[in-house]
């Protein structure tokens, strides 16, 4: 698939999602809805790298205060992806290096759906810098991003690197 392609289903789909912005509010009531609610989302999980694949497993949770309808997490890596993916349901390519996934609901204090993520790489590198963070959130501000901001290098070794 090309990348302006992937890039194109990937905006589709945020479109899809309504994320068109708040334009057409005005006053102290139109920048609140361009805010949004306020949510704590976070992220757990862990990854593996074994002969250039890369397994991720991420469960999103929201800590509140507000549920969110959907989010949308990034994955980005230190070395290109090969060119054919077989990706879960809700995720998409956006780049060499990128994936995004969507969350599912993001009840108050409960989870989203678990993501699991078997990536091929390109060439096989004998380490990789995984990234993880809130590709879009559906407007929500979020007060603590260090629970949904990770960087993990995982080794080609097979180990399971948790975060």
């Amino acid at each position: 698939m090309r990348r302006g392609a992937v890039r194109s289903v990937v905006v589709a789909g945020l479109l899809v999602l309504g994320v068109s912005g708040a334009a057409g509010t005005s006053g102290e009531a139109g920048a609140a809805a361009r805010r949004g609610p306020e949510a704590d989302v976070a992220y757990h999980g862990r990854v593996s790298l074994s002969q250039g694949r890369l397994r991720v497993w991420v469960v999103p949770q929201n800590e509140g205060p507000a549920a969110l309808p959907n989010a949308a997490l990034r994955v980005r890596l230190s070395a290109d992806l090969a060119d054919r993916q077989e990706l879960a349901q809700g995720c998409a390519r956006a780049g060499l290096r990128e994936v995004v996934c969507e969350t599912g609901a993001l009840p108050l204090h409960g989870r989203g759906r678990h993501i699991g993520l078997l990536l091929e790489l390109k060439d096989p590198v004998p380490e990789v810098v995984v990234r993880i963070d809130t590709w879009w959130n559906g407007g929500a501000s979020d007060r603590d991003a260090s629970n949904n901001q990770h960087a993990v290098l995982a080794l080609d070794t097979g180990d399971s690197y948790a975060f």
